[in-house]
């Protein structure tokens, strides 16, 4: 492997790259919720501003984890000397002021969404991660996303689809917190139980006025969720070691798309949401070659 090709390869490591597909459909939820028209313009620009800040966040996380990591996990970007500390925090202020400048080129009242967003990011990566208020910043993170699709004049609209994304993030953060030691499978099955929430409460937000197709795309999408989270948080369950407990994260990462696609159908966004779906089985597949955790 040539130095620049192992250089990019670091670089997609440290923003674990992969795993920003698992971003998109936020700001599609929000948009759908709000009633705002999908357009091919907005929807990128959207898209591209939850990469960069997301991309930000994990660069960030590595930075302040950078001490952590040299005893659990050495092969990291930083630990390893693929990358310098200095470079790594460049690269969190460069993606953070990318995701703004695009947010800001989706009208200011994304903008105004976007500013706390990549304040929360921040905050969480330097200050709250290690504390009691971890899970809860990521979880504010997430919902931020959504609302971000909405835009601040909408945002009222996308409060519940925000908020059943930032449920499942809690619940996938907790479990994480102890991913590379294991822990009691309460943790586990705290995160099995929300995760049952989430898909009853999402069905039962399905106005009953909308289309019958959205209804039932929306039904089957957030029983494949529930599927896709909760068969890993299981296994976790009955033997919650390390590599069950990773395994439970990565799956809660990759089940945010399904769900993000149910509550897109249910904001009547068909074509939306099926398009999202089809990123699913791409993000599995990349992320055997770059972790999203």
């Amino acid at each position: 492997m040539t130095g620049s090709a192992a250089g990019a390869r670091a670089v997609l490591e440290l923003v674990r790259a992969p795993a920003a597909l698992t971003v998109l459909g936020d700001t599609l939820a929000g948009a759908a919720a709000s009633g705002r028209p999908v357009t091919a313009g907005r929807t990128a620009r959207l898209a591209l501003a939850s990469t960069c800040l997301y991309w930000a966040g994990m660069a960030l996380n590595d930075y302040a984890d950078r001490e952590v990591d040299a005893e659990e996990r050495p092969g990291r970007p930083l630990p390893s000397g693929r990358i310098s500390p200095g470079a790594a925090l460049a690269t969190a202020a460069a993606l953070t002021g990318a995701g703004l400048v695009s947010a800001a080129a989706a009208g200011r009242d994304t903008l105004a969404v976007a500013v706390p967003l990549a304040a929360t990011v921040w905050a969480y990566d330097l200050a709250l991660k290690n504390t009691p208020y971890g899970p809860a910043a990521m979880a504010a993170a997430r919902g931020l996303d959504v609302l971000m699709g909405a835009g601040a004049r909408r945002s009222r609209h996308a409060l519940a689809p925000a908020a059943l994304l930032a449920a499942h993030t809690y619940a996938i953060t907790s479990v994480s917190r102890e991913e590379t030691l294991g822990a009691s499978a309460s943790l586990p099955a705290g995160a099995l139980a929300a995760t049952g929430a989430v898909g009853l409460v999402g069905a039962a937000l399905t106005p009953p006025t909308a289309a019958r197709a959205h209804r039932t795309a929306s039904t089957a999408l957030l029983g494949g969720y529930v599927l896709a989270a909760g068969s890993a948080q299981l296994a976790a369950t009955v033997r919650p070691d390390a590599p069950r407990l990773r395994h439970a994260v990565g799956a809660g990462i990759h089940a945010m798309i399904p769900l993000q696609a149910a509550l897109t159908a249910r904001g009547g966004s068909l074509r939306a949401a099926f398009s999202l779906l089809a990123v699913y089985p791409v993000a599995r597949s990349l992320s055997r070659k770059v972790s999203p955790t």
